[in-house]
């Protein structure tokens, strides 16, 4: 945590925290000897101005408190919210440029969870760190000294009483430590079973595990629940015994004190004084005790942080990075091996093909022979373990991943659409386009007719787009694709929720495209009949290339193409293919 608050705190707003605090605390501190003074000098002395003249110091002297407080309060208030602003800035800026392999470590419930309640009670925490671990060593170093002055046979009470409050908090922390820890991990247990009953809620319905998910939920629920309980009722044990302390200690000094008063060793201003520096130690140490219980629940969340902050991308651009050549766009792949993660099965083994500007590449194959996990080595969302990928001549490696992508765009598998209007959605491809052309892509991805209907570009797009149906989101995925200028066309198992005749329109047009005839169009599909025009077709099974080649080709000579197509086409129909 301390790592964070140097990186995210503004020093010199710290130091102004800090400063009115002290301000705050000397004024409380000053105000039990302007009262013990009254009483004394005043009250004892039938003295009314000087009652009068120490009362107007005393309202002075609490007004100055007063503001110190609100300084303080403003100053600790805007850090703590400024400083959980400026991290979840920076865990969602980590989260957005890590690679998937990176991301799949963490998942996204716990990344959610990081980014909101982990960031929260850091916050909570600073706020009180700014108040009260400023406030309670000076007010207790103070308030000692004054006791002491008042009367050091006293001091002898609230010394036995702090070291009773002492061992109260170290066993209470002892228990309460590991429990918050252990709550944060259960915080991301729950909301990870929570966000999959959310987002599979009609899978749900329709299988009727309605009682299941329910009792899932309830069973980590119960958990967090039963954790939550012990470590709240563990902590709020310190506020009772704090007081019962609290009590103890005023009723040890009134009896020693009077005992003092009687033998005159002690004037009755000073016992008052003396009773409020007492209460004052007290709650000081009140304060940081509670500080003590509190802060390891925010170090277990600033760990979680950190453990994000700190992840070193496992995919960086090179020392020596060039510029992309902006000759005739052209892919090659090379001897290409790959595997996830620390796993030794390769799931694509010797890759080799090349394409050039104007060409189509298809890739089919079963479901498992890793079609998607090579269309996202050309964008480099993963890297390869071994050979080489090169664009326009270039190595893949030896680009930026901003150059690189800009010569790529992809629409992914899963169609993804955010919040907001179509005409925001289809910016996320080229910013800069203009009304016309971006109905010239929705037109190509067959998509133009139902945005109409609902209302133009300006249409609301609902969280996911769950207001279109699978096959209108994929059409409006492709089109946001087509309207980005790119040299390479990925369409990554893009077609697969559109019926034959709208995917046979939407090829045509794609082809017929002066945009995209300039350009490399990569697809990957599981129907014949979306490959079958590709210049060339490439033929995965298990992770491997079994056959390349055109539609004719494959189809007399490849026995994987042949299964595919006897699977899908009926036999004679294969030539209209």
């Amino acid at each position: 945590m301390i790592r964070l608050a140097k990186k995210y705190l503004v020093w010199w707003a710290v130091v102004a925290a800090v400063l009115f605090m002290v301000a705050q605390v000397s004024s409380d501190l000053y105000l039990p000897t302007v009262t013990s003074n009254i009483i004394d000098k005043g009250v004892a002395q039938n003295n009314v101005s000087y009652i009068w003249s120490q009362g107007f110091k005393m309202l002075a002297v609490a007004f100055v408190g007063v503001i110190s407080a609100g300084g303080n309060i403003f100053f600790a208030a805007t850090q703590s919210q400024k400083m959980g602003k400026k991290i979840r800035s920076a865990l969602y800026r980590k989260i957005i440029y890590l690679a998937d392999q990176d991301l799949d470590k963490f998942g996204d419930a716990s990344l959610i969870t990081r980014n909101t309640n982990d960031v929260v009670q850091i916050q909570n925490v600073m706020i009180q760190v700014l108040r009260m671990m400023v406030m309670a060593p000076i007010m207790l170093v103070g308030a000692m000294i004054l006791a002491f002055v008042k009367s050091p046979h006293l001091t002898v009470v609230f010394l036995c009483s702090l070291l009773v409050l002492a061992v109260s908090v170290s066993i209470v922390m002892m228990f309460a430590g590991p429990l918050f820890r252990k709550l944060q991990g259960q915080t991301d247990k729950l909301n990870l079973v929570f966000r999959e009953g959310l987002t599979g809620v009609r899978v749900i319905r329709a299988f009727n595990r309605d009682s299941y998910e329910q009792s899932r939920f309830d069973k980590y629920n119960n958990k967090y629940a039963k954790t939550g309980t012990k470590v709240f009722m563990i902590t709020s044990l310190m506020f009772p015994l704090m007081t019962f302390i609290l009590s103890g200690t005023n009723v040890g000094i009134v009896w020693f004190g009077a005992k003092m008063i009687s033998h005159n060793t002690l004037a009755v201003g000073n016992l008052v004084a003396f009773m409020t520096y007492a209460t004052q130690i007290l709650i000081s140490f009140m304060m940081l005790s509670m500080l003590f219980v509190f802060i390891p629940r925010a170090q277990a969340s600033a760990a979680r942080i950190n453990e994000v902050l700190d992840v070193k991308d496992s995919i960086v651009d090179g020392e020596n990075v060039v510029e992309p050549k902006s000759s005739d766009a052209s892919i090659e792949f090379d001897h290409v091996d790959f595997k996830y993660g620390d796993t030794d099965k390769l799931s694509l083994s010797d890759i080799n093909f090349k394409a050039k500007s104007g060409q189509t590449v298809a890739i089919i194959g079963e479901t498992g022979s890793g079609k998607s996990s090579l269309v996202n080595l050309i964008p480099r969302l993963y890297d390869v373990t071994n050979g080489e990928i090169k664009i326009n001549g270039t190595s893949v490696k030896d680009m930026t991943q901003k150059d690189l992508h800009k010569l790529i765009s992809i629409t992914q598998q899963k169609a993804v659409l955010f919040t907001g209007t179509v005409r925001e959605n289809m910016l996320y491809g080229n910013e800069n386009a203009t009304d016309d052309e971006i109905w010239h892509a929705l037109s190509i991805a067959r998509a133009d007719d139902f945005v109409k209907e609902e209302g133009g570009l300006d249409s609301r797009v609902e969280q996911n787009g769950d207001n279109f149906s699978g096959g209108q989101k994929q059409r409006l995925a492709i089109a946001r694709t087509i309207l980005k200028n790119a040299d390479i066309y990925v369409f990554d198992d893009s077609f697969s929720a559109l019926d034959f005749k709208t995917d046979a329109l939407l090829r045509q047009a794609l082809n017929s495209d002066e945009k995209i005839q300039k350009a490399i169009t990569v697809i990957v599909a599981q129907r014949i009949s979306t490959v079958a025009d590709a210049d060339l077709i490439l033929v995965l099974s298990n992770g491997k290339v079994v056959g390349s080649g055109n539609h004719k080709e494959l189809s007399e000579n490849n026995p994987y193409y042949r299964a595919i197509l006897a699977s899908q086409i009926k036999e004679g129909d294969d030539q209209n293919a």
